[in-house]
């Protein structure tokens, strides 16, 4: 099912949702230049949804959700768009971060805490951005392309985005998926893509104050974001664990999604 919330400063939000209603819920949020069919694997799998009910959210200014001028480097907009879904889902929701989704809701928890919230996992997440930000530090892949994937140029970012979308998985991801997460990144206008790096936040008294269990993903091969980053979530959320994909990119969700639903339902039976 398709349907939509309004977010901060009344933006539109897309989301996807499988499951039965009164079932405990689960809400992904996707990374740059992406979108909620990112996800299309665990939406897919009964294993989750006759468990769970499925909430995958588009960000602003991604797949079916409004693109404001405005408002990408306010944490109170991120926040606000995420508690937004969150009264959706219903409460005691798990949320599922991917990459750039891992600093919405350290958004979400330095502006509304963790009341709504029965548990984190952090997938190949950052939790801060900006210089020196050990939180949010980038890889190779990332810093090959990122000034070409910016550009307003399509003959330039094409290109990158491209070979961005190629790379960033380790081992081959089903071609459909593939092509469908290369036609979101180029869905995504350049002046968005843009705006969500204009940003300089820290997140240390953040995650120290995470009072929820929280499962930290990452790819041991992630060429987008260092898995030195989940090294640095893990030493300040109290009590998180952590589950390596070896050999694994960028995109466990898709790269290993049996291996990665498997994880993620026994976690969320846990909590």
């Amino acid at each position: 099912m398709r349907t939509e919330v309004v977010g901060h400063g009344g933006v539109r939000l897309g989301l996807r949702v499988e499951g039965e209603q009164n079932s405990r819920p689960i809400v992904f949020v996707h990374g740059w230049a992406q979108s909620a069919g990112c996800w299309a694997a665990q939406l897919a799998d009964p294993a989750l949804t006759e468990r769970f009910r499925l909430v995958a959210m588009d960000l602003r200014g991604h797949g079916a959700s409004d693109v404001p001028i405005t408002g990408y480097d306010d944490p109170h907009a991120w926040a606000d768009d995420l508690a937004a879904v969150l009264d959706f889902a219903g409460p005691d929701a798990i949320v599922v971060a991917w990459s750039y989704g891992g600093l919405v809701l350290a958004d979400h928890l330095r502006v509304h805490g963790t009341a709504r919230l029965r548990g984190l996992v952090l997938v190949g997440a950052i939790t801060e951005i900006g210089r020196d930000r050990p939180g949010g530090r980038v890889g190779a892949l990332m810093r090959e392309h990122m000034r070409a994937m910016l550009s307003d140029d399509p003959d330039i970012a094409v290109p990158a985005l491209t070979a961005f979308t190629r790379d960033m998985a380790a081992t081959p991801v089903p071609d459909t998926q593939a092509q469908a997460l290369l036609g979101a990144s180029l869905s995504v206008p350049p002046s968005v893509r843009s705006a969500l790096f204009r940003r300089d936040v820290g997140s240390e008294e953040v995650l120290a104050g995470i009072d929820k269990p929280t499962l930290v993903l990452h790819g041991s091969h992630d060429g987008v974001i260092d898995p030195s980053a989940a090294e640095y979530a893990l030493g300040k959320i109290p009590g998180a664990t952590r589950r390596w994909f070896t050999g694994g990119g960028h995109a466990p969700f898709a790269e290993s999604a049996a291996e990665f639903d498997a994880v993620l339902r026994q976690f969320a039976e846990e909590c």
